[in-house]
């Protein structure tokens, strides 16, 4: 088959291009040539913001499947599609689990129809103050929500077999994850100081594994038939509290933690609510996979099976630069030891 992916160096289009190069597919991926694609694959340079860079890389041609890594608006998906001639053959998009947390009142786990434009019993939060971090969350699901509208009118009007593909956090080895979320708590854990854990860590958190999107990703563009849902969530089948997982972490990281409950109020007088704690909070999403799994027959990884090789990936030599949180580790420790006494 050929395949088109609309960006290739990140953490999870990279595991899609390894994924879909083994499987012997005749893969293209489209970037703006900043980085490195994997040996074997055919490198088309294009930014995907630019219609006429789009069209001077796609047009005419055409692909059995797309996967578009980098549509973050409605506009990003028109943009591709009016490129003249050019045929994605089964389009995805990825989307977020953002799209469930812009609404009034999230009530995880997030089944597909929260985030249904017709559904009249999820209203929209508000917007945000603007310059907080709030706001650019929220601007981010909104774009996903938008995006998700553009290729269900494509997919309407078109006769195009379209899907969205709704992620939580995706953890995936080290030298690929630009976010270095996961290694903002293993840097702290590792340090020896006492590490801040709000509310106790009781938050449930859900992920999904880098390499099981792409496991997704080829069984979408190979199954009959094509699954009628416009979205679909994937995630791992756990869920977890967040000191459970960390423990999971600390264990095999070697390091034996402290933690000090904090409560939010205590984190945002300090200033420090938005920099010490990944994975707590309103923004991190709890897709269930529950349809996906049963429409696509796929079983993607609990954290016990996929934890432990990303944790000692992450602990490889060079190991991830520090998260831009842990600038202000110094003001946390202080806070930490006032709270411990």
């Amino acid at each position: 088959m050929r395949i088109l992916l609309l960006g290739g160096s990140g953490l999870l289009s990279g595991a899609a291009v390894r994924a879909f190069a083994r499987a012997g597919h005749d893969v293209s991926v489209l970037t703006r040539g900043q980085r490195a694609v994997a040996p074997g694959v055919r490198h088309l340079a294009g930014d995907r913001r630019d219609a006429g860079s789009l069209r001077a890389a796609l047009e005419g041609a055409r692909f059995d499947f797309t996967v578009d890594f980098l549509a973050f608006g409605g506009g990003d998906v028109d943009r591709l599609l009016s490129v003249s001639g050019f045929a994605p053959g089964r389009l995805v998009a990825i989307s977020s689990g953002q799209v469930y947390l812009v609404t009034a009142s999230p009530e995880p786990p997030f089944q597909e129809e929260a985030a249904s434009e017709e559904s009249a019993s999820r209203p929209l939060m508000p917007e945000p103050a603007a310059g907080t971090r709030d706001h650019d969350e929220w601007k981010y699901g909104m774009g996903k929500r938008a995006m998700e509208a553009a290729l269900a009118r494509a997919a309407s009007e078109r006769g195009l077999p379209a899907l969205a593909l709704r992620l939580p956090v995706v953890q995936g080895e080290a030298d690929r994850d630009g976010s270095r979320r996961l290694w903002a708590w293993i840097e702290r854990m590792l340090d020896g100081a006492p590490v801040l854990l709000p509310d106790t860590g009781r938050q449930l958190v859900r992920f999904v594994y880098a390499a099981d999107v792409a496991e997704a990703l080829l069984t979408l563009a190979t199954r009959s038939p094509w699954p009628p849902e416009p979205a679909l969530n994937l995630a791992q089948p756990d869920e977890l509290p967040l000191r459970t997982f960390l423990a999971h972490v600390a264990g095999l990281a070697g390091a034996s933690p402290r933690f000090v409950s904090v409560d939010r109020e205590s984190l945002e007088r300090a200033g420090l609510a938005d920099t010490c704690a990944p994975y707590w909070g309103r923004w991190c999403s709890r897709p269930d996979p529950a349809r996906a799994m049963a429409v696509l027959g796929v079983r993607p990884r609990g954290v016990d099976e996929y934890l432990p090789g990303v944790v000692r990936a992450h602990l490889a030599s060079p190991r991830p630069a520090s998260h831009p949180g842990y600038a202000r580790r110094a003001e946390e420790i202080a806070l930490a030891r006032a709270i411990a006494g």
